[in-house]
């Protein structure tokens, strides 16, 4: 299996949990935080863990690490964007001018296994001291750019170990949406009110849409090729559980559009939120992490167990191309163990939509987002 699947895999498991309102998480970021604990699990608890993340124990950290080297992320630069120097033990990564940055770091104030460091090598590890929260937040804003400025979770002192995953990433359209173009159109929110909301146009080729039976799917290049983003307007009725998979199916099934070109209508927009991953565990099917008896003895002597997780991700759209950025905690506590054209068709995204951002082979869901609301 690879990364693109298990990371698919786990989306089709937590978007059914996220309800029909606004909202945007990172598939990928929440897959890379769980699957870096999941390589110190043992024996039940990895077990439970490789059957929700594909993998877990030292493969985990292979597929951590494998994904980390490739195109679709790049590894984290461990320095401080003031000195130079890596200031809080964990690995630091500036959000990106252009492209797609994956920082990971662990602080810990119980021992940690040697194999545990040695098979996670991008990873930065740190103490969790005194002034930690001050630490992670200024590492959390550093590898996002500012988009995210704190932890997305407030410590209490009663951490063993908090492990943070930070994905940021930034790119221009190919064809930017002229601004003067912009204007107020109705959109109706998935309550059935109707209110005017900024809309952006732009023309482009009909090959850039294809249909699924009654759902639309729009994609728009980016400058590089460092991320697709397509967005997917679903049959009348349908939630996110159903249209956003839509986003990252096979060419096999799609249907052309039968025009020459697209006349396209999108609002700009802007969604941020923040998710309690920890209540949604057991209905992910993770149980035995989160209890005092969890196997994780590859990560560290003292006996740990998931007691926090949550993520904090935004996505933006603009006439000028897309930012996103998430940051993904997870804290543990010791327990027990263009030509002429011709024909031209209008595709409205003026009703609830979903937004995927993938890395640049379409394989892997970075960031996946649902517009039901109709908020400037």
């Amino acid at each position: 299996m690879t990364a693109g699947e298990r990371i698919r895999a786990l989306a089709g498991r937590w978007l059914p949990l996220l309800g029909d309102d606004d909202f945007v998480c990172s598939p990928a970021g929440l897959w890379l935080a769980l699957a870096a604990v999941a390589s110190g699990a043992g024996g039940e608890t990895a077990g439970e863990l490789r059957e929700v993340l594909g993998v877990a124990g030292p493969e985990a950290a292979d597929a951590v690490s494998a994904l980390g080297r490739t195109g679709a992320v790049a590894g984290p630069d461990g320095t401080d964007a003031a000195t130079g120097r890596d200031r809080t033990g964990g690995a630091f990564a500036r959000g990106p001018a252009d492209g797609v940055a994956l920082a990971t770091g662990v602080w810990s104030r119980v021992p940690l296994r040697p194999e545990f460091r040695d098979r996670l090598p991008g990873v930065g590890f740190g103490t969790l001291g005194a002034q930690a929260q001050r630490e992670i937040d200024a590492w959390v804003r550093g590898a996002t750019g500012g988009r995210v400025e704190a932890l997305p979770v407030r410590l209490d002192g009663g951490e063993d170990l908090v492990l943070a995953g930070a994905l940021a990433l930034k790119a221009a359209w190919l064809s930017r949406f002229p601004a003067h173009l912009t204007r107020d159109e109705p959109f109706t929110a998935g309550h059935g009110a109707t209110a005017l909301v900024p809309t952006m146009h732009q023309r482009i080729p009909a090959h850039r849409a294809w249909r699924f039976g009654g759902a639309t799917v729009v994609e728009l290049p980016c400058a590089g090729d460092t991320v697709r983003v397509r967005f997917v307007l679903g049959e009348e009725g349908c939630g996110p559980a159903e249209v956003l998979p839509l986003a990252w199916a096979g060419p096999a099934a799609r249907m052309p559009v039968r025009a020459e070109a697209v006349d396209l209508a999108l609002p700009r927009f802007t969604l941020r939120t923040r998710t309690d991953v920890y209540a949604r565990l057991p209905a992910l099917g993770i149980g035995r992490a989160v209890r005092p008896d969890a196997d994780f003895s590859g990560l560290s002597p003292v006996p740990l167990y998931v007691s926090a997780a949550v993520q904090e991700a935004l996505v933006e759209i603009a006439e000028e191309g897309v930012e996103a950025a998430a940051v993904t905690v997870v804290a543990m506590t010791r327990g027990a163990a263009a030509p002429r054209q011709r024909r031209v068709e209008r595709i409205a995204f003026d009703r609830p939509f979903g937004v995927v951002v993938l890395d640049g082979t379409g394989e892997v869901p970075l960031f996946t987002g649902w517009r039901a609301r109709a908020d400037r």
